[in-house]
């Protein structure tokens, strides 16, 4: 590990002492602990100035000067990354944080989370990336609020419409927003949640790095024809009757595409497309408890973060992840390609013997081989 990188200790690591000579480091709630032997103290010191602000050579050296031996808290810090409780940032993490200390504060906790599938930052990555969301739902709101506190550094939401008494939610519109603008209601709570968030649209002529659509039947709005051909990915997020909805996560050429959706449903049933066209006439009231608005839009940013993070595949990479009430336990819906559509190479074959059907679901209590309509 070069001496030349930042290693941060999330500040929420519990540092317990076992006895008067040795300090545990994590270890609790299943994540690997730590144990330590030596000088526990200036051990505890050493780690909770660990705050990602300073080399690694520059931790060694202030150790030596507490008197501590710089191999030895090289070992430590060597075991802290084999049990993945370091972070290792880069200088251009630093630079892509916000100034000022109650920004550091806020930024301390976040930036242990973006890490790509290697462990490794993404926290510059995150801080340039921008996203529009496409509503300020009840589930529209609380995910840009979400993705801004955890530091995207580009959220913007667009909705020509006025708030209504059924539009608050915590953590998104209020109920004193009322009458107001939507977009600049919706603007005041991604602000309220993380204030030094760029707000502004994506300039002219540049597209943003992913599109949530939070209104509850986005798959036939012309809008998500131009997403396609930009090439632009797009994550659906909304509250359908009391279901809430978080996916499907396109990435146009490479995963299934709302539309291949319409196709399986049109499969299954013929009279879906005369549904559907009464589905999207117009915005239907807001739908949803307060509670499912939530858990949904915490599903559709953590699928977001994954896909801008690098950090994984996303659940909802061609499948759409259903919570609904009482348990909001998460349930899988695969939507594959359709023959059809045309949207990938890699159409997919009729389903084989054995194999789920397309729209069935999986998880804890779903009922099997079944089609949503």
């Amino acid at each position: 590990m070069s001496d030349a990188t930042h290693p941060l200790l999330p500040p929420g690591t519990p540092l317990l002492r076992r006895s008067a000579d040795a300090l545990q480091v994590g270890g609790i709630d299943g994540a690997d602990g730590l144990l330590v032997g030596t000088a526990p103290d200036a051990v505890t010191t050493l780690l909770r100035g660990l705050d990602g602000r300073r080399a690694q050579r520059a931790v060694l050296a202030d150790a030596g000067a507490a008197g501590l031996d710089p191999g030895s808290v090289t070992d430590l810090l060597a075991a802290l990354r084999g049990a993945g409780a370091l972070v290792d940032l880069e200088a251009a993490d630093l630079l892509a944080s916000d100034a000022g200390p109650a920004a550091t504060v806020r930024a301390a906790a976040e930036l242990a989370a973006a890490r790509d599938g290697t462990g490794s930052s993404r926290w510059h990555a995150r801080r340039g990336a921008s996203v529009v969301v496409e509503g300020a739902t009840r589930v529209g709101v609380p995910v840009a609020a979400l993705l801004a506190a955890s530091g995207v550094g580009r959220v913007s939401v667009r909705d020509t419409g006025v708030v209504t008494a059924g539009d608050a939610v915590p953590g998104g519109l209020a109920a004193g927003d009322e009458g107001r603008p939507r977009a600049t209601a919706a603007a005041d709570a991604v602000r309220r949640a993380a204030p030094l968030t760029d707000l502004r649209p994506p300039a002219p002529g540049a597209l943003p790095d992913l599109v949530v659509l939070a209104r509850p039947w986005a798959a036939s709005d012309p809008l998500v024809a131009g997403l396609r051909d930009a090439g632009v990915a797009h994550l659906v997020a909304a509250v359908r009757g009391e279901t809430g909805v978080a996916g499907p996560l396109v990435v146009p050429g490479v995963t299934s595409c709302l539309r291949c959706a319409d196709l399986h449903r049109r499969d299954a049933d013929p009279a879906w497309p005369v549904l559907a066209a009464q589905l999207t006439a117009a915005d239907g009231p807001p739908s949803g408890a307060a509670l499912t608005c939530w858990a949904t839009a915490l599903a559709a940013a953590q699928q977001a973060l994954a896909y801008l993070d690098g950090s994984g595949s996303p659940a909802a990479l061609s499948a759409v992840v259903e919570l609904r009430p009482p348990d909001l336990a998460p349930r899988l819906r695969r939507w594959p390609p359709h023959p059809a559509c045309g949207c990938t190479a890699a159409a997919r074959p009729p389903t084989a013997p054995g194999e789920d059907a397309p729209g069935s679901v999986s998880g804890p209590g779903a009922p099997q081989g079944t089609m949503a309509r």
